[in-house]
């Protein structure tokens, strides 16, 4: 078996060949579709090709892995920080990922399969489209601002914000540019949202996780792009720390370790979603608001969201790997949830007289008996956490950490 290291920049790779524990150096190539396929007719069934992660890393694995046994993706932080040198070329990169790979000491990246990637690629879309219209609002206020313009009582982009704007004495190309380009945005936006949400409809772990108090068809559709396959995370502790929500330890010596922030690490955009998540769930009545509320009376609520978004996570990890819904969840909501996510993927409106599938939902006595139930849930959970704590003033977990000095 042979290891072919890759080193990939924007146009050209270099590639060296480890055989036999001699390594000889392959050339380089051009990243074209055609350079690629001819280079990859060349390999061996039984090779294996090593490639660190970059803007055209999927592109390059696709089209090698037809003629490789494999094709392994390297995390280029873990890498550099493993094989930091001072001489540093392309030759001795593709080098140290053959050595890496063929000792056992290559820090791999999971490579998604076809459905994550274009779940990825359109989660990823929405995010950048949603920036651009908040940056068009943005510019909008800041036009009125520098013509002494008052805020306008209400909302501004509404119809009758938009009319509102028309009539100020400011520069009207300027902001009518703005409002166009916003209008544009939204377009894209609602043909964004419609694809997610088809491809919602044909994914049962979409309706899993809407189970979770606070999480809608977007947040678990960001939550899904990231995870990918649940099963690569063995234990609900490694997805946290894939998604950066866990704090991080300081300890050296026989000091005592300090916990600090959270890491930070991985996705960030998952990682947004699930805070975002947190202060919904906050509103909502249930364990997760009774854990919110123990965590803010020590810690604060910036804290408390962080550490119900990871509370999420660790629901989320659970409910996907034993393919159950959560047991705290409001059946007549869920329904209205999926009837809107019904709807944004461009099914028709229900007609005539027959109940629809959200019609629990909105009947006043079902809503209030499903809270009242959840009220009690979250009365539970909170007699729990009394009786658990046998110490007077005793603290647990992330809300027994003080504050860094």
């Amino acid at each position: 078996m042979r290891v072919i290291g890759l080193d990939v920049h924007r146009s050209r790779a270099v590639v060296a060949v480890l055989e036999k524990e001699r390594l000889t150096s392959g050339g380089g190539i051009d990243l074209t579709r055609d350079t690629v396929i001819a280079f990859g007719r060349k390999l061996r069934p039984d090779d294996e090709v090593v490639i660190e992660a970059t803007v055209n890393t999927a592109a390059i694995v696709h089209l090698l892995r037809p003629f490789v046994r494999r094709v392994v993706i390297a995390n280029p932080l873990q890498v550099r920080a493993i094989a930091h040198a001072k001489i540093k070329t392309d030759k001795i990169d593709a080098a140290v990922l053959a050595k890496l790979h063929a000792s056992g000491f290559l820090p791999e990246v999971w490579m998604p399969d076809e459905t994550t990637e274009t779940l990825r690629r359109l989660v990823a879309q929405r995010a950048q489209v949603i920036q651009q219209m908040t940056r068009a609002k943005n510019r909008i206020h800041s036009i009125l601002h520098a013509n002494l313009i008052p805020p306008y009582q209400g909302e501004l982009f509404s119809v009758a914000g938009r009319s509102w704007l028309k009539t100020q004495s400011l520069a009207l190309d300027e902001a009518l540019a703005h409002l166009a380009d916003l209008d544009c945005r939204a377009s894209d936006l609602s043909v964004l949202d419609q694809a997610l949400a088809q491809q919602a409809l044909q994914d049962e772990r979409v309706e899993r996780l809407m189970t979770i108090s606070g999480i809608h068809v977007t947040v678990a559709l960001g939550l899904l792009a990231a995870i990918g396959d649940i099963s690569r995370f063995a234990s609900s502790e490694k997805l946290v720390s894939y998604l950066g929500l866990n704090p991080s330890v300081r300890q050296s010596g026989d000091g005592p370790a300090h916990h600090g922030h959270i890491s930070k690490h991985g996705r960030a955009h998952a990682r947004a979603m699930l805070v975002e998540a947190a202060w919904a769930a906050a509103r909502a009545p249930g364990p997760l608001r009774a854990f919110f509320i123990r965590i803010q009376s020590r810690r604060g609520k910036q804290v408390a969201a962080v550490a119900t978004a990871r509370k999420i996570a660790v629901l989320a990890w659970h409910l996907l790997t034993k393919n159950q819904n959560y047991v705290s969840a409001r059946p007549a909501l869920l329904e209205n949830k999926l009837r809107k996510v019904e709807l944004l993927a461009g099914q028709p409106a229900a007609k005539g007289r027959r109940p629809g599938r959200a019609h629990a939902y909105n009947d006043r006595a079902i809503r209030q008996r499903e809270r009242s139930w959840l009220e009690q849930a979250e009365g539970a959970y909170t007699r729990f956490v009394v009786n658990w704590q046998t110490k007077p003033g005793q603290r647990t977990g992330a809300a027994n950490r003080k504050r860094p000095s």
